[in-house]
């Protein structure tokens, strides 16, 4: 399963407004696994930032001159995005903007066209109704380090957002039983190893530290999830 997690900065908040893309993030996930595959791109708006929005994320229209238009730059975009389920954090104001961008190359292409898209927002609000659902409450709540978030960044925000999914969706990124090897083609395959075993197994009792450690990750997964199965005392000797 391809994942892209997607953000974007812009030159102010309504598309309908002329507001233009002006920095697109996007980190892949394959299985779960962040795979190190980004794409990053500044582009020039070809109209000014608005005072607001720069304060958010400080890029500045002089550092936008010499960077390429989205006309640039829309097929390798398009190509890297295409067939993937895009995660995005209040995904109508990021869309709305993509798909304002696809209309002005006059190709009558929109968002839908190449990717599906799941609100990461949408589902937090579900998980956690009534609570803040922001991407900086949403790091507080799983623990996750958003301390270089000093000003908003396409890139940065979906590296941090990916976290975020991860933790909101099970928190484990991967659990691979085998060896990963490349095939004729170059694609990487799981091959598992049959294992026997017909000595006597030792039985290794948890410690009173690893006890408490595994109590106080229960408490947080049901602060986040609701209640679990695996308590001590639910648990059958």
């Amino acid at each position: 399963m391809r994942q892209i997690v997607l953000d974007t900065e812009t030159t102010g908040l309504e598309p309908e407004q002329g507001h233009r893309i002006i920095e697109i993030g996007c980190v892949e996930l394959i299985d779960r696994r962040l795979t190190g595959n980004d794409y990053h791109q500044y582009l020039q708006p070809d109209r000014l930032i608005d005072e607001a929005a720069m304060e958010v994320h400080g890029i500045t229209n002089e550092f936008l001159e010499d960077k390429p238009r989205m006309a640039d730059i829309a097929d390798d975009f398009i190509e890297y995005i295409n067939g993937a389920e895009l995660i995005i954090h209040n995904a109508p104001f990021d869309v709305g903007f993509i798909n304002a961008e696809l209309a002005l190359l006059e190709n009558g292409q929109r968002l839908k066209d190449f990717a599906s898209v799941t609100d990461s927002l949408e589902m937090a609000r579900h998980m956690h109704p009534g609570q803040r659902n922001s991407l900086d409450a949403l790091c507080k709540r799983y623990e996750i380090d958003n301390s270089q978030r000093e000003l908003h960044g396409a890139l940065l925000d979906a590296r941090i957002l990916a976290e975020v999914y991860l933790a909101m969706t099970g928190g484990q990124t991967s659990l691979v039983l085998g060896e990963e090897q490349a095939d004729a083609d170059g694609q990487m395959n799981i091959v598992h190893h049959p294992v026997s075993y017909t000595g006597s197994l030792s039985v290794i009792k948890a410690s009173n530290s690893d006890l408490e450690a595994h109590e106080k990750m229960l408490d947080t997964i049901e602060k986040n999830a609701g209640k679990t199965i695996w308590r001590l005392e639910n648990i059958e000797s």
